[in-house]
């Protein structure tokens, strides 16, 4: 396995995303995360987007964070926030997704980001664990969902005080 920067709109990262929301869909009965998202928004250094390959090329996970600041969702300034986190059921069970998280956290705390901040779903146990167990705690909802009961929000600071 191994992992590479890739854009939010390379085939792969689309092949991916196209996957999410079909598990968002199922998980939810909606269409999935309608999050406006473009590009722009994961090149460094204000983002990045990452993709995890397995041992025959194939794209089996993905991950990627983007610059926020304080505005009218309820992001503050110095935010970076986790988008697309997504491990296919082949690639489940390797550890990647602690690996894409880490390198993306690493990535944001270089680029100057305070805070990384995530919103995920009360319907994705797994992603709540791999946060919760990661030093992500509950905060104030923003985003997109905030209004969603279903919404669940978590933050974990970068930099050491």
């Amino acid at each position: 396995m191994y992992i590479q920067p890739r854009s939010f709109d390379h085939s792969d990262a689309v092949k991916l995303n196209d996957e999410v929301q079909l598990e968002y869909a199922e998980r939810y009965g909606d269409e999935g995360d309608v999050t406006p998202l473009d590009p722009s928004m994961f090149r460094p250094p204000n983002g990045l987007y990452l993709l995890a390959y397995d041992e025959s090329d194939a794209p089996v996970a993905t991950g990627g964070w983007r610059t926020q600041d304080r505005n009218d969702e309820g992001y503050s300034d110095g935010d970076a926030e986790l988008k697309r986190m997504f491990v296919t059921r082949e690639g489940r069970g390797q550890g990647l997704a602690r690996r894409i998280l880490a390198a993306l956290e690493a990535d944001a705390r270089a680029a100057g980001r305070v805070r990384m901040v995530l919103e995920t779903g009360n319907q994705q146990p797994e992603a709540i664990a791999l946060y919760t167990s990661s030093g992500y705690t509950p905060c104030e909802k923003f985003g997109y969902y905030r209004t969603y009961e279903s919404s669940l929000c978590f933050a974990k600071p970068l930099q050491e005080s």
